[in-house]
């Protein structure tokens, strides 16, 4: 019992993925950085690597400004549940070895359905306000979640097929027991799953639903306070659980040399996760924003059909 509260607060839990989050957005910030010939990040901390805690403590000391129009109790809510939901997602994912915390067959679908819901939170967010641009960023949100789903979804099934499994952790484990990653058998369907989580994340070029130089801060214009502290620690961990997907699916997860050693694992999670961040981060720096309904069209024209060959593709191979 003691073991698993130990789990649940430090490794992977809790205390764990705060640190990580904050981490990669000071890494995405600076690789971001980079990439625009800026320094991002660096007076707070060693090269600035306590900003991200600093900015989150600020805002957390900030006034929480709450307009009287707003629908109060889905406006209050939408932050706290985007952190549960983001927290609760990532204990799915495998880090300390190829078993996850939870874990039981057909949870990559109930993985699929959080993110759902991380979605449908950022328009109820943005409607609730009641400001003009943040229901704007709201129907962006929602309509970007057509675009992306479904070949996000089918993107995951790929390494199910592979390793006959819609458990992350049964994945990761054929993975590690074959020593074959799934990136191997079905490169494009990580190309896919690395797109469609650009979209998830609502990064450029798919960050239409806060498009600050059209919709001020999007479905997030009127947070402030506490709230905003909430949603920022939200979308950092939604960083930690998109490469933690990519990195369970498709890159074996914390599975390497060793990886049964104490520590080994969380290591190689560790860096594996860190290269998917930077893949993310490049992307970012080398796209300018679509417009949405280039997004949707785009997602439905090019990668659903892709997404559905590579199934066809992994069916024919494996059978």
């Amino acid at each position: 019992m003691i073991i698993e509260i130990l789990k649940l607060l430090i490794i992977p839990g809790i205390f764990f993925l705060f640190t990580l989050a904050l981490f990669y957005q000071w890494l995405d910030r600076r690789f971001l950085a980079r990439l625009q010939n800026r320094r991002g990040p660096m007076h707070t901390g060693s090269h600035g690597t306590l900003q991200p805690l600093a900015d989150f403590i600020k805002l957390l000391a900030k006034e929480d400004i709450e307009p009287e129009a707003v629908d109060k109790p889905v406006f209050r809510g939408v932050p706290i549940l985007l952190s549960t939901i983001s927290i609760t997602a990532l204990f799915f994912i495998p880090i300390w070895g190829v078993k996850a915390f939870v874990h039981f067959e057909g949870d990559l679908i109930f993985m699929t359905f959080l993110m759902t819901l991380i979605a449908i939170l950022a328009f109820l967010g943005g409607w609730s306000s009641t400001n003009r641009f943040s229901t704007i960023g709201g129907l962006r949100a929602a309509m970007q979640t057509l675009g992306y789903e479904v070949p996000l979804s089918l993107a995951f099934i790929g390494p199910a097929i592979v390793a006959k499994s819609l458990s992350i952790s049964k994945i990761v484990e054929w993975q590690a027991s074959t020593g074959i990653w799934a990136i191997i058998l079905n490169p494009l369907g990580f190309g896919i799953a690395i797109i469609a989580l650009l979209a998830e994340l609502e990064k450029v070029p798919f960050d239409l639903p806060e498009a600050e130089t059209e919709l001020v801060a999007g479905w997030q214009t009127e947070f402030s306070g506490r709230k905003l502290a909430l949603l920022r620690f939200a979308f950092d961990l939604e960083l930690v659980l998109a490469a933690g997907l990519i990195t369970s699916l498709f890159l074996g997860g914390p599975a390497g040399p060793f990886y049964n050693i104490p520590w080994v694992g969380v290591i190689w999670f560790f860096i594996k996760t860190t290269i998917v961040v930077l893949i993310l981060s490049n992307l970012r720096g080398l796209f300018a924003r679509f417009r949405i309904d280039q997004m949707v069209s785009g997602c439905w024209k090019y990668l659903v059909p892709l997404a559905i060959i590579q199934i066809i593709f992994l069916q024919l191979v494996l059978g």
